[in-house]
């Protein structure tokens, strides 16, 4: 008998987790579909085999877009994908494409089911975010992705914003794009938020990913920007295209897109 991948969950998560199992259901091949289940439970009945489980996702899982055309806009000006080739089986269903598409846009099959496996821990938010935060910082890429794109999902509050912050450090431009999406709209400063913007046009990362731009940019995004550009172009350089975009349409005070 197949087992289901829905799996009992408390009342208080967010909403959005049951969104997230039902776009991936049909992603999965019955065998990392009783994988799944078996790996949820076993994180529900013992926190501590989450540190092994959560580096399996990848394979088990796959690594195909969770959504049509989900390489992810990082990757549109040629940053290269360096996970491990997918062997999971070849992508036959179509998914459920009932939650907005740009909700999971970059998403991969494998950090959703990461979110999964992350939902099933107690729900205390300390313990929780003791076991977050250390596979996030034992993880490679691609976990440490993982753990950034669940953290909206998990119902932490801002007390994983360590997490978001380190990862805003880095230059890796999968972790930084991860790292501003919702949880990092709703949680982090003003200042720290802008800097992640700028990192973004630094990375040349799509400012597509950045959660909320439109309602958190600000006069001062638009003065840090401009700083920026200047600078730039006494080096003969230009921002990229759609920074331009951002810094006119703040400079005229429009909405942005």
């Amino acid at each position: 008998m197949e087992i289901e991948l829905d799996q009992p969950h408390p009342v208080d998560q967010p909403d959005g987790l049951d969104d997230l199992r039902r776009v991936l259901a049909p992603r999965l091949d019955p065998h990392a579909t009783r994988w799944l289940a078996a790996a949820t439970a076993s994180v529900a009945a013992d926190p501590d085999t989450l540190t092994s489980l959560f580096p399996q996702a990848g394979r088990w899982c796959g690594r195909k877009p969770l959504t049509p055309g989900g390489a992810g806009q990082w990757a549109a000006r040629g940053e290269p994908d360096t996970s491990a080739p997918d062997t999971s089986a070849p992508d036959t269903s179509a998914p459920d494409t009932s939650v907005p598409r740009t909700d999971l846009d970059g998403w991969q099959v494998q950090d959703a089911a990461r979110t999964v496996l992350l939902a099933a821990l107690p729900t205390a938010t300390a313990p929780r975010v003791a076991v977050v935060t250390r596979i996030y910082q034992h993880g490679d890429a691609a976990e440490k992705r993982g753990v950034l794109r669940a953290l909206p999902l998990l119902n932490l509050g801002d007390a994983a914003l360590a997490i978001t912050r380190d990862a805003l450090r880095t230059n890796d431009s999968r972790l930084v794009a991860a790292a501003l999406g919702p949880y990092a709209a709703r949680h982090l400063d003003d200042q720290a938020w802008r800097h992640g913007v700028l990192k973004c046009v630094f990375l040349e990362v799509d400012l597509t990913v950045v959660a909320d731009l439109e309602r958190r940019a600000d006069a001062e995004l638009g003065r840090m920007l401009g700083d920026l550009a200047a600078e730039r172009a006494a080096a003969g350089r230009r921002l990229p295209a759609d920074a331009q975009v951002l810094l006119g349409r703040l400079a005229n005070a429009r909405p942005l897109w």
